[in-house]
C-alpha cells in the first residue's frame, strides 16, 4: 500500500510504499492484549514484601494456659492471628516476567502498526529535523500535522530535534530499535520517518 509522506512543515514530500504484511493486517485485540500484558509484567519491580512468622521477633512464651480460658489455644505471639504477627502466605520478592513466543511478539508489533494505519493515525514524515532546535518550532510543526498526542519514531534522532521535543507534553521519542506495542497504543498518533520504516520492515520481514 502507498502512504503520503509529509514534511514537518506540513507540506507533501512524496509517497512511500508500505508492506501489506506489516501495515495492512486486520488487527486482533486478543494478540495486542497478550503482548501488552507481557510487556507490563516484565516492567513490574516485584519488590513487594511482608514479614512472615519466621521473620517477626515476638515472644515465644505461652500467653494463656492451654485449657480452661474458653478461648483459642495460643502459643507464640508471632502467629498471624495476633496484631503485629507475621502474615500468612504474604507477597514475597519475585519476578513477574513470563515467556511469550517470538512469533506472537512479532505479530503483535505488526498488528499495532496496522491498527494505526487503518485508523488513519499513522503519519509518515520525511525526516525528524527542524531548522532551529527550539521547542516552539517542534510544537508548531506537530500542530501543522494535526498531532496532539504522538509517538515519534526515527532510526537515529537528530540531537537538536530530540532536545527540542523532550519538553512537549504527550510526545514521546523512541528509536526504531526500541519500538514496542505498548508505546504505540498509549499514544494517539504514530509519527514515523522514512528511515524508521526501512529499519522496521527490515526487522519484521
Amino acid at each position: 500500500m502507498k502512504a503520503t509522506v509529509k514534511s514537518l512543515s506540513g507540506t507533501d514530500a512524496g509517497t512511500i510504499e508500505l508492506k501489506d504484511d506489516i501495515f495492512g493486517l486486520e488487527p486482533r485485540a486478543d494478540i495486542l492484549h497478550r503482548v501488552v500484558n507481557w510487556q507490563l509484567a516484565k516492567r513490574r519491580a516485584g519488590t513487594h514484601k511482608t514479614l512472615t512468622r519466621a521473620e517477626v521477633n515476638k515472644t515465644k512464651k505461652k500467653s494463656i494456659k492451654q485449657k480452661g480460658s474458653g478461648g483459642a489455644r495460643h502459643g507464640a505471639r508471632n502467629v498471624p492471628q495476633y496484631r503485629g504477627g507475621g502474615r500468612a502466605m504474604g507477597p514475597v520478592v519475585r519476578s513477574h516476567a513470563y515467556d511469550l513466543p517470538k512469533k506472537i511478539r512479532s505479530l503483535g508489533l505488526k498488528l499495532a502498526l496496522s491498527a494505526k494505519q487503518r485508523d488513519n493515525k499513522l503519519v509518515v514524515v520525511d525526516a525528524a529535523t527542524v531548522p532551529a532546535p527550539k521547542t516552539k518550532e517542534v510544537a508548531q510543526a506537530f500542530k501543522k500535522l494535526g498531532v496532539a498526542s504522538a509517538l515519534v519514531v526515527d532510526g537515529a534522532f537528530d540531537a537538536g530535534f530530540e532536545r527540542a521535543a523532550r519538553n512537549i507534553a504527550n510526545v514521546t521519542l523512541l528509536p526504531a530499535a526500541g519500538l514496542n506495542v505498548y508505546d504505540i497504543l498509549r499514544r494517539d498518533t504514530l509519527v514515523i520517518t522514512r528511515d524508521a520504516i526501512s529499519k522496521i520492515e527490515e526487522r519484521l520481514s
